[in-house]
């Protein structure tokens, strides 16, 4: 098959893949860049970008300055499509939001939560707005308050699975019963959703499906069902340009199929990650101590959360994995060597082409 093009409102992608924005400190200008570069839409997620320990008062000051230096050194590796990823639940969200317009970024895709106001945020037309969702409901309920508040309609959305990793739009029953929301299943209920939205702004609204596409023949299959492109995370994360450590790389290439659990987070949603030392020590020990100078998550119940969501992440960005939360997709058992953006995107062309 020929390999389609990705359009998203005044963006178009060669390839259709987007890749996914993974915080903390996972998606960062490297990998975006080197994503934008091969053809995808490269994404820097701005969750957790400045120092978690920083006095409420500099907290937001220093988040945005991160968020500026990444999307610049971006920028200088890359005259593709780069993205920003943002959190509905941060407490920062606006002003990063805000900065990332402000620093030219054309996409914001934001996820945990519905986005409402987001039309009153960003005003300028020109910058695609697009949200993360996790059925056909939430797309109807954000086209449906946009186009009454504000006339204005999504440029596309991210249909996330229940097969992603990190935080998850799902119930733990809902994930008990995981087939009953396969994104083959899903996929049609959004696009019913946009069909009349699409009719009345005359323009395509494409959804970009994520969690569990591994390969060339998931892409070809999730197209094949009206999907307009796919959102990969876990594959991009034992790349060469992703910044984690070797140790968080490692704990992917070391993981079985049992490994990866469903936990429930601090901030009250299940997510899924790998489960190792730090995961079981946190079930036989409870809880540690917690110092939050500054609420960086709006969810997050400091009071009762057995550990700091953004600390753990932190940990294991930074190689030290005995004491940090690893957020895995299902698939990442099955990664089995690094390899560099250029020859992962090289290895998924071919494969969607002999699909």
């Amino acid at each position: 098959m020929n390999i389609p093009k990705l359009k998203i409102g005044n963006i178009t992608s060669n390839i259709p893949i987007v890749q996914g924005g993974m915080g903390v400190r996972v998606s960062l200008s490297s990998l975006a860049a080197a994503v934008a570069n091969e053809g995808g839409i490269g994404t820097i997620s701005s969750i957790g970008l400045g120092d978690i320990t920083a006095h409420k008062n500099e907290y937001e000051k220093i988040s945005r300055e991160a968020l500026i230096r990444e999307i610049r050194k971006a920028k200088n590796m890359t005259k593709g499509n780069i993205a920003i990823n943002v959190m509905e639940v941060l407490s920062n969200s606006e002003d990063l939001i805000r900065t990332a317009v402000k620093e030219g970024i054309k996409m914001i895709v934001i996820g945990a939560g519905l986005p409402l106001k987001l039309p009153a945020i960003v005003e300028d037309n020109s910058v695609n707005l697009v949200p993360i969702v996790s059925s056909g409901r939430a797309a109807g309920i954000i086209l449906r308050v946009w186009d009454r508040r504000y006339g204005r309609t999504a440029d596309g959305f991210i249909l996330e699975g229940p097969l992603a990793g990190g935080h998850l739009g799902f119930s733990n029953e809902q994930l008990d019963q995981i087939d009953d929301y396969s994104l083959e299943k899903l996929l049609p209920d959004v696009l019913s959703a946009i069909k009349s939205y699409e009719e009345k702004y005359d323009k395509k609204i494409p959804v970009i499906v994520g969690g569990g596409i591994f390969d060339g023949k998931d892409i070809a299959r999730m197209l094949s069902l009206g999907a307009s492109g796919v959102q990969m995370g876990t594959r991009f994360v034992c790349t060469v340009e992703c910044d984690v450590s070797h140790e968080f790389k490692q704990a992917y290439l070391e993981a079985s199929e049992d490994d990866i659990v469903i936990i429930k987070s601090p901030v009250g949603m299940p997510g899924r990650a790998i489960k190792n030392k730090f995961l079981k020590n946190m079930e036989n020990n409870g809880k540690l101590k917690i110092k939050c100078p500054y609420r960086c998550l709006t969810a997050c119940k400091v009071d009762k959360a057995k550990y700091c969501i953004a600390k753990a992440l932190l940990n294991s960005c930074e190689g030290d994995v005995d004491n940090g939360l690893i957020f895995c997709g299902q698939n990442a058992h099955r990664i089995n060597k690094k390899v560099s953006v250029k020859e992962l995107f090289s290895e998924l062309c071919a494969e969607l082409k002999a699909a």
